[in-house]
């Protein structure tokens, strides 16, 4: 092949990043880049299209605020040229968003204007700009297109982003809130295959909580309070306690309305301190610098991985902690938000473990520790 060629050939790898093809441990390793020729004379457009999902979970999911034994979802994918990107939007209930809601925003997408799905930057920018809102949507648009791109490329992200899929992570498993008995029951179930187990808090119970997990493993612990925590001293007092019973870190001790408080917490305890609900996109991160020692970023709230890339580097930039999570997802948005997984303090990407009735397989965890597919695009497998 001729340098010109070749060099035409080899431009769709630039998307926005360099290529660095890392030694990894991946599932389902590529045979190497089949890059998609972006100089073809065809005329092609992309076809957006969308259907509703419900997630069925397999257990009964309790936080602090709420209980439920499902999540609505809408599933997305873009089509182009005989290539087709998956996305979704997943929709617990206290993100205020509905099937309806993210059906209706998806309508007003217009992508067969542009001929060139490589232009993630300008595509994305013109999906935001549509409202000020609707996160999840734009993030299912976000993941499909970056799912296609990938495949057109013939890299899958983690790779495109120039990271080492062997450095990815354990990732924690979450019990939600519940009897002493199911608790014991979850823990059991699950703390043989998982390196980190994730409790939820914030009511009256939670050393209850702690102490009947810590009766049957000394697996790691995190805890999640989800702003359930009313009066800053006790939050303090129990985080210190939570020290001695070998937690981790710990997320949104108090109502993202109290940042004072939060920053006073961060200021005197003892565990690293990360911001869940008071942090939804990048413009959030300058004013939550010294109220949390790190931030939680979720693809659905910050409209995808366009913007949790940013996320992620700008907080580095301020010397923060990053750690990935989820809502309960398919494997296709928990996959979307592993592929960033290698760089991160912590990762909460159980999402798709959550839930009875998967639509595909994608990042798997082993032994505790998150395995990134190793295909193009996101990797994804549809069962």
């Amino acid at each position: 092949m001729e340098r010109r060629d070749f060099l035409k050939t080899t431009a769709a790898t630039v998307a926005g990043a360099s290529l660095i093809a890392c030694t990894g441990t991946g599932i389902g390793r590529a045979k190497g880049p089949q890059p998609y020729n972006i100089n073809t004379k065809k005329q092609n457009r992309m076809k957006l299209s969308w259907f509703p999902y419900e997630l069925k979970l397999a257990h009964t999911f309790t936080v602090a605020s709420y209980s439920r034994t499902t999540t609505p979802d809408v599933q997305v994918e873009i089509e182009y040229d005989g290539f087709v990107g998956y996305g979704e939007a997943s929709m617990p209930p206290y993100l205020g968003h509905t099937v309806e809601s993210v059906c209706a925003f998806l309508q007003k997408v217009d992508l067969e204007q542009f001929a060139d799905p490589f232009c993630i930057d300008d595509i994305l920018a013109y999906v935001d700009s549509l409202s000020e809102g609707d996160a999840p949507a734009k993030a299912a648009i976000d993941i499909a297109l970056h799912d296609l791109v990938g495949k057109l490329i013939g890299q899958p992200w983690f790779r495109i982003w120039g990271l080492d899929a062997a450095k990815a992570p354990s990732t924690s498993f979450t019990i939600g809130i519940d009897t002493p008995d199911v608790v014991r029951a979850k823990t059991l179930e699950c703390a043989g295959k998982f390196n980190v187990l994730k409790v939820k808090v914030g009511l009256e119970n939670d050393k209850e909580m702690i102490e009947t997990i810590r009766s049957v493993t000394d697996t790691p612990l995190v805890v999640d309070a989800n702003q359930g925590w009313k009066d800053r001293q006790q939050a303090l007092d129990e985080i210190f306690w939570l020290k001695e019973m070998g937690i981790q870190m710990v997320e949104q001790p108090m109502a993202k309305e109290r940042l004072d408080d939060i920053a006073w917490i961060t200021e005197h305890s003892p565990l690293p301190i990360f911001a869940d609900e008071s942090i939804q996109r990048l413009r959030d991160i300058d004013h939550l610098k010294g109220a949390f020692h790190g931030i939680n970023i979720k693809l659905m709230k910050c409209t995808g991985m366009h913007e949790a890339w940013k996320m992620y580097n700008y907080a580095r930039t301020l010397g923060m902690k990053v750690m990935l999570g989820c809502m309960t997802e398919t494997s296709c948005a928990t996959t979307a938000a592993a592929m960033l997984s290698p760089v991160c303090d912590f990762a909460d990407l159980d999402g798709n473990l959550l839930i009875a009735n998967d639509r595909f397989e994608g990042m798997v965890v082993k032994e505790g520790k998150m395995v990134l597919p190793d295909r193009p695009g996101l990797g994804l497998i549809k069962l």
